[in-house]
């Protein structure tokens, strides 16, 4: 069997795992492996913004998985798209960047005991990365820039060489945030609405307190998507110390006792399409594989819930129970209206003429429908009065379907989709077998508790009060899903669960937390407690998800983790001479 040694090994193409391969290999004197278990990203409907309807649900790019039934959902199952291609998620998303609210950060501090993830200490690390279309500021990086909190340990640390090559290459600047490139008469009216509902203006969702309503910034460049694939690999692909293996899905990790008796990972074997294949890390084995994949090769490793592998026909090497528990999503309740004496993307994208106008705009100009994210106009607002911060987000779309990837209704109408942003709800997601190929049990647990079911109705109430108001009346709004009769919080709760549906954003699932939490699965610095060599860097380490997107979220993960994983590597070299 033929085996290969390097420093680091990162498993996971994706949002994370693209920014530590370009981090990683910027120092000449490591050798880095990336494997992603699917393809390139040469598929033209990644890179055109509305693709994301050709690649969600497309074997080419999304895992194609599916909840189990859900007892929330009132049995249902959901789609569970996920990224299976370079740049991961990044490549079939919404493009919308977020990264939250700075009390989600300082709740991550409180869980971990550790202010390397308070707000203020993150943010830079936002900013390192970030190219926005504003130029400099405070709470925004551009092309060039080196945020304050970093300039100072770059020049006066001259043997971290993650420093060192933020210092070399200038800094920052890869991840491209815009403006979009086209606007409607009923978003903005929508937008006028949710004013006269007591929900302000914002010109920027990014500051910390993201309340309000406006247009999101997304992840493009001149009507092109702009995934971490683009923005951080490619710019590394040539350097002799990167290997990119595509194709390679991760069987299991190989786990040895150290001298001392401590479990250590020192490689793992993938499979090609044709072979297996050993890998030996020097120093560590990176999983990047998200939330779903994460948790599953854990445990397919025999590290997680002991009983649960047990069972799965696993030998238990290192128990950790939380291995695949924890698991939060944002369950988008999508309401939708139809409406007179307005264009809307079903009226436009049901004709031949109105297709042709649509593809002719962004050929010469890269702007309108096919240029747009999956949702526009965005706001952020409170369920009730006595929440002391906003606790819903919705994402509003000039158009109306029954799910993503089925065609536009042929009628007039927008989406009114609304989420918690703070789920108290929690599941999991376990191996069915100890076979790689086999896809694992997700159990989002959905509206499992009184809160959630109780924010469902509320939110649903919110959204026909913004809906009610004059800036709406002149388009004649009428409530198509779920309808107006439906009114107690019982029927609309009940409701919630017949037609909400993810919005794609599973976190937790490899929780970090404080050495005495039994369900943390890596500590503070994302190291998997128990077992040296192997870390984990992607959405699961979130203890509770952010109030908003979570795809540039988790690239500031991978931002902070990449420089701890350098250093480590340093101090590891310098104990053994």
């Amino acid at each position: 069997m033929p085996e290969a040694i390097y420093d680091h090994v990162i498993v996971g193409g994706g949002t994370a795992g693209c920014l530590l391969a370009n981090r990683l290999s910027a120092d000449p004197r490591r050798r880095v492996l990336l494997l992603e278990a699917g393809p390139a990203d040469n598929y033209h409907w990644i890179h055109i913004p509305v693709g994301y309807l050709y690649c969600i649900g497309n074997p080419r790019t999304d895992w194609l998985y599916q909840t189990d039934a859900d007892a929330g959902l009132n049995g249902r199952q959901l789609r569970y798209p996920r990224g299976r291609t370079l740049g991961g998620c990044s490549s079939i998303n919404g493009m919308i960047y977020m990264r939250g609210q700075s009390r989600d950060y300082d709740g991550w501090a409180a869980a971990t005991g550790s202010d390397d993830w308070a707000w203020r200490q993150v943010l830079p690390y936002f900013l390192l990365h970030e190219d926005h279309h504003g130029g400099a500021s405070e709470l925004h990086g551009a092309q060039g820039t080196l945020p304050a909190v970093l300039r100072g340990q770059a020049d006066g640390d001259r043997d971290d060489a993650y420093l060192q090559s933020l210092r070399a290459r200038g800094a920052g600047g890869e991840w491209r945030v815009e403006k979009q490139r086209l606007r409607w008469d009923i978003l903005d009216a929508f937008a006028r609405a949710a004013e006269q509902a007591g929900i302000a203006a914002t010109p920027d969702f990014n500051r910390g307190s993201n309340e309000g309503v406006g247009y999101f910034e997304v992840n493009q460049r001149a009507g092109w998507r702009w995934n971490t694939a683009k923005a951080f690999l490619r710019p590394a692909q040539g350097r002799p110390n990167l290997s990119i293996q595509v194709g390679a899905q991760v069987q299991r990790l190989r786990l040895q006792a150290d001298a001392d008796g401590a479990m250590r990972c020192t490689g793992l074997r993938y499979w090609n399409g044709r072979e297996s294949v050993e890998v030996r890390a020097r120093h560590e084995v990176v999983l990047s594989a998200g939330s779903i994949g994460t948790p599953q090769i854990l445990q397919l490793s025999g590290i997680g819930p002991g009983a649960h592998l047990h069972e799965q026909g696993v030998a238990v090497l290192h128990e950790l129970p939380g291995v695949g528990e924890n698991l939060q999503d944002h369950l988008q309740i999508r309401a939708v209206f139809k409406v007179q004496k307005v264009s809307t993307l079903n009226v436009l994208a049901n004709s031949l003429l109105g297709k042709a106008r649509i593809g002719l705009e962004y050929a010469v100009n890269r702007s309108g429908p096919m240029s747009m994210a999956p949702s526009q106009l965005g706001a952020f607002a409170r369920s009730d009065p006595s929440r002391a911060w906003p606790n819903l987000q919705y994402h509003v779309q000039p158009l109306s379907l029954d799910a993503f990837g089925e065609p536009l209704h042929g009628f007039p109408a927008f989406t009114a989709s609304v989420c918690n942003l703070n789920p108290t709800s929690r599941g999991r997601v376990r191996i069915r077998s100890p076979r790689f190929e086999d896809a694992p049990s997700i159990a989002p647990q959905y509206l499992s508790t009184e809160e959630d079911r109780q924010v469902a109705a509320q939110s649903l109430r919110l959204t026909r009060r913004i809906v009610a108001q004059p800036a709406l009346a002149a388009y004649q709004p009428q409530e198509w899903k779920p309808g107006t009769q439906y009114q107690t919080d019982e029927e609309l709760a009940r409701l919630a669960g017949d037609i909400a549906t993810t919005i794609f954003h599973p976190v937790g699932t490899t929780k970090m937390g404080r050495d005495d939490d039994p369900m943390a699965v890596v500590d503070a610095r994302l190291r998997v407690r128990g077992v040296r060599g192997l870390r984990v860097v992607d959405a699961g380490v979130m203890p509770t998800i952010t109030s908003g997107n979570t795809n540039s979220p988790t690239l500031m993960i991978a931002e902070r983790a990449a420089q701890w994983i350098a250093q480590d590597a340093l101090r590891e070299e310098a104990a053994l001479t």
